[in-house]
């Protein structure tokens, strides 16, 4: 089994930082990639960044320029994080993380992440 524990969510005013954290373990090998999907009500989920084993990234226009992504592989750590600057309110949403070993998808429960303009 794989486990998926996300932290670092909460309220922020616009503008402000705010960085998410993802630490996977249990049955983990050849990792394909890690990353963030985010979920605003009413709508779908939709990518916001992922990191490859070789540290390859893809991240979603609406947040490129503010948002990073990079993965801790020291120690087996397989932590993700998403560094987050100049928060928008359009930012508000559900963070889930994802991990992916060759053809399963794995998520964790989600973080909260409110943005107050």
């Amino acid at each position: 089994q794989v486990q998926l524990v996300e932290s670092g969510g909460g309220v922020v005013q616009a503008g402000g930082s705010l960085r998410l954290s993802c630490a996977a373990s249990g049955s983990i090998f050849s990792i394909n990639a890690m990353g963030w999907y985010r979920q605003a009500p009413g709508k779908q989920r939709e990518l916001v960044a992922t990191i490859t084993s070789g540290d390859r990234t893809n991240v979603a226009d609406s947040v490129k320029g503010r948002f990073t992504i990079s993965r801790d592989n020291a120690n087996a750590k397989n932590t993700v994080y998403l560094q987050m600057n100049s928060l928008k309110a359009e930012d508000t949403a559900v963070y889930y993380c994802n991990l992916k070993i060759l053809t399963i998808n794995y998520w964790g429960q989600g973080t909260q992440v409110t943005v107050s303009s």
